[in-house]
């Protein structure tokens, strides 16, 4: 068995995680894996590859205001949003899940890309009386999915959440509602990693533990984009309907690419949009074109996430051009290449105003 420094990822792997050996560790599943119906059965998994940025100081909800594609400044402290930050030409370097702790910004993004899109912010800091700390290791965050979820939570939280993005904190920690899969309900909790070892063996006597990858599978049934090392600066938030899932605020004042991402909203029909897709493949990744049959020698749209749901099967959001689905079927790679198989979104999509 391999040996961590890490507290967290010690206890874990006592408990039988497999946890990859990569520059960002995983959670790959545990020894007792086994098909897992969510809605009746309801999992927990521990999100290890997400890192969290604490924005403290009097400046903190302002300086991220100014920079994120949402409001921070009028952010309650019982809710949380999604938010975005992009480049000068308006393109997504991550998106983010945001919320207030008595004295801070919390902001969540993959742990890949938090090195340096934090020390890309700071950069902007100036004069604000404003400050960055990577807070990932003394946090310890878990997805909970599933019917009996609500259950087992309940021995910490006595109100939980009962809508999306809704937030509710305790001795335990900080509990956030998320956007359900297929009608499943979903949890994230961020709490201590004293706390976390004492509730984990109540936790999965009720929720079965799982890896990672089961998280992110019911992230893409929810329909909901997450921007990672292969796809920063490929798509304007429209594009991965960032908008239509509450994660830009067009009423808010300048940020980073604010004027190309208002032009893609009010100048004419979005071109292009994300849509879930399922393959028969396995290795569908993140920034892998996709290709249609009627026009095959471009490509007309990219993977945004992928994730294996069984041996040949892989999930996937695929931003695409709208027109081409509507000319042929849709590739992965190449026009030879595995066919897509579309599915409706879990929401509606906006008219531009």
């Amino acid at each position: 068995m391999t040996e961590f420094t890490d507290p967290w990822l010690q206890f874990l792997s006592r408990h039988g995680a497999r946890i990859t050996q990569t520059a960002v560790p995983e959670i790959a599943g545990f020894d007792t894996d086994a098909a897992c119906d969510i809605g009746t059965a309801g999992f927990v998994a521990p999100l290890i590859e997400l890192g969290l940025i604490s924005a403290t100081g009097e400046d903190a909800a302002h300086f991220l205001h100014s920079q994120l594609t949402n409001d921070v400044e009028h952010l309650g402290f019982a809710e949380a949003r999604l938010a975005g930050y992009c480049s000068p030409k308006g393109r997504l370097l991550a998106t983010l899940l945001i919320w207030k702790s008595a004295d801070a910004v919390l902001l969540q993004l993959p742990r890949q890309i938090q090195p340096a899109v934090q020390k890309r912010l700071q950069m902007f800091v100036l004069r604000s009386k404003a400050g960055l700390t990577d807070v990932t290791d003394s946090h310890v965050i878990l997805g909970l999915a599933g019917q009996p979820a609500a259950i087992a939570l309940a021995q910490w939280f006595a109100d939980l959440p009962q809508t999306a993005y809704v937030k509710a904190e305790s001795d335990a920690g900080t509990l956030i509602r998320l956007a359900d899969a297929s009608g499943v309900p979903r949890y994230q909790w961020i709490t201590t990693v004293d706390i976390a070892q004492n509730a984990w063996p109540k936790l999965v006597m009720m929720l079965k533990p799982v890896g990672e990858h089961a998280w992110r599978l019911t992230d893409i049934e929810a329909g909901i984009p997450r921007i990672t090392q292969p796809t920063q600066e490929q798509f304007v938030p429209q594009m991965i309907n960032f908008e239509a899932i509450g994660g830009v605020n067009f009423k808010k004042g300048c940020y980073p690419g604010q004027e190309i991402v208002a032009r893609s909203q009010y100048l004419g029909k979005l071109k292009r949009r994300m849509m879930p897709a399922s393959i028969d493949a396995a290795n569908a990744e993140p920034g892998m074109e996709v290709f249609s049959s009627a026009d095959p020698e471009q490509p007309c749209g990219m993977i945004v996430n992928a994730e294996i749901r069984s041996v040949n099967q892989t999930d996937c959001l695929v931003e695409i051009k709208t027109s081409a689905m509507e000319a042929g079927t849709i590739h992965l790679g190449s026009a030879g290449g595995p066919v897509l198989r579309f599915k409706p979104l879990p929401y509606p999509l906006p008219d531009p105003a």
